[in-house]
Formats: C-alpha cells, structure tokens, sequence
C-alpha cells in the first residue's frame, strides 16, 4: 500500500495498548529487512533516516525507495524524518514526501524549543503530515546529533503538557534515562517520570535509544503509554556483523549481492523480535 502518515498509525497503538517499532535504515537491504519482517508479522511500522542518512543519499532517493518498498506489502509504512535538527532539514523532508518528520530542539532552551517546533507542526500539518517533538534530552550519539552525558536531562512532566499544548505537535520523545547508541552500563529508565509524563500528555509518547534495553523494560515502557519505540544501534549492528561474518566464510567474493543479503537477513531477523515485544504483530488493520 501506498506510504501513510504515523498520526493514525500510533493514536491506534495508543488506544489498544501496544507500541509501533520504528527502524532507522541506512540503505536498501535495511528497508527490505524492515518491510518484510513487518509483513510477516503483520505489524504497522515506521521506517526512520536521520540527517546523517539523508546527506549521504538525497531524501527524493530514499522516499521513491521506501514508496516502492510499501507498494509490495499490505501492513501500514511510513517513512518518519528522525532527529530533523532544524525547519529547513524538516522542509527538505516533507518536500520528498516523507510521512511523518521529527524537529529536536530539545538542546535549546525551552522557549525556543517550543518556538522551532511550533513554527515545524505548522508547515507539516499545512501539508498533512504529523510531527514528533522531544522534551529532554536523550543522551548518547547517533549520526552527528550528539548529547555529552553533562548535558542530559530529564524530560520535566509539567513542562511536557505545556510543550504539547503550546507546540501541537502530535506525538512527544521523552528522556526518561534513555540514551542513542550502546550503552556504558545497565541502562536505568525513570519509569516514574514516565508516568507522571503520561497524566499530563495526551499524545503519543516516544522512546528513542531503545537499542540495549532489555526486554522487559521496553514491554513495561509500552504499558506505562510509550506507543513509538526507536531502534538504530542494533539494527546498524546487526547489519554490519552479518556482511563481517558472510565475508569471513567467504573471502572471496566480491559480489554486493550476496554479502548484502546477509546483512538484509541479520537485520530481519532482529526486527522480527523485536515487533514480538513491542506486541505490535497482528495489528496492521
């Protein structure tokens, strides 16, 4: 089917209780492994680039990608700008024609942060698509984007609900101790933070960094109201290791192909499990 918005998409996962998994994909093979693994189990799912992927292969070649990808199956895609650090970054997208888009002005102080993603929620939903805001900064790197542990900082719940008021933007990242890219130790989410968050906010709640949570965690994240879980680490992880290990078998070839598809596998393989615990498989109606 054709390409859809994430505004339907994650109010239905709101409502019902369950969390629409959201996959950074950084090349053809990685959309591939996305798609196919949420036909099999079918899941709703969003496919997400950074600035850092789109500067590397122009937004109009990965959205004709992605649609093309999207036409083949019968589960709802979208295709969601992550990370836009900036209007004209967000502006470059929807020009493409992706889907959904994300403003992070969460490093910038609040009054701004709120102005950025106002002025964002008003040309996305010119055009009819929705747009993801972040509250609290989420550690860790991803890409360029970078946030130094000193500069971490909580998502503040009463400062949510003014967020989401002030802003309309339609669904909201939090930072509740999550963080982009492997985690140094165990990783220790606010789940009381969360909660407090969701009292407040009516919209949709995010979880970026979800890469090395443990399951559980993540399943308890959904029931306290996440409805977006993002993954990227262990996707680019999963990709890489699985061209290392077809390649060591065979050192000798030198066809794409073949080592592409291993890596497409890897990468299908942990989506799969990961749409299990997000408890999104069956839901694609």
């Amino acid at each position: 089917m054709a390409l859809m918005t994430t505004k339907e998409m994650l109010l239905k996962a709101q409502r019902e209780g369950y969390a629409v998994g959201a996959f950074n994909a950084e090349n053809m093979e990685m959309v591939q492994a996305v798609i196919e693994a949420a036909e099999e189990m079918k899941a709703p799912v969003i496919i997400q680039t950074t600035p850092g992927t789109l500067n590397y292969a122009d937004p109009e070649m990965f959205y004709g990608m992605c649609a093309a990808a999207a036409q083949k199956v019968s589960v709802p895609v979208a295709l969601h700008l992550d990370h836009g650090n900036s209007f004209e970054m967000a502006a470059r997208a929807l020009k493409a024609g992706y889907t959904s888009v994300m403003i992070d002005g969460s490093k910038e102080e609040f009054e701004t942060n709120v102005t950025l993603s106002r002025r964002v929620a008003e040309m996305a939903h010119a055009m009819g698509i929705p747009v993801e805001g972040e509250l609290g900064t989420v550690g860790g790197k991803e890409d360029n984007h970078e946030v130094k542990d000193s500069e971490k900082a909580y998502t503040d719940p009463e400062q949510a609900g003014e967020f989401a008021e002030r802003t309309g933007v339609d669904s909201l990242a939090v930072g509740i101790g999550n963080a982009h890219g492997f985690y140094k130790g165990d990783p220790k989410l606010r789940f009381d933070i969360l909660e407090e968050t969701r009292k407040r906010v009516s919209i949709p709640i995010v979880l970026h960094g979800a890469s090395g949570i443990p399951d559980e965690d993540v399943k308890r994240a959904t029931g306290l109201g996440i409805c977006k879980v993002n993954f990227a680490t262990e996707l680019r992880d999963a990709f890489s290791k699985g061209v290392k290990a077809y390649l060591k078998e065979n050192p000798d070839t030198y066809d794409p192909k073949k080592y592409g598809a291993a890596g497409r596998e890897a990468v299908k393989k942990l989506v799969l499990h990961k749409l299990e615990v997000l408890n999104c498989q069956g839901r694609e109606g």
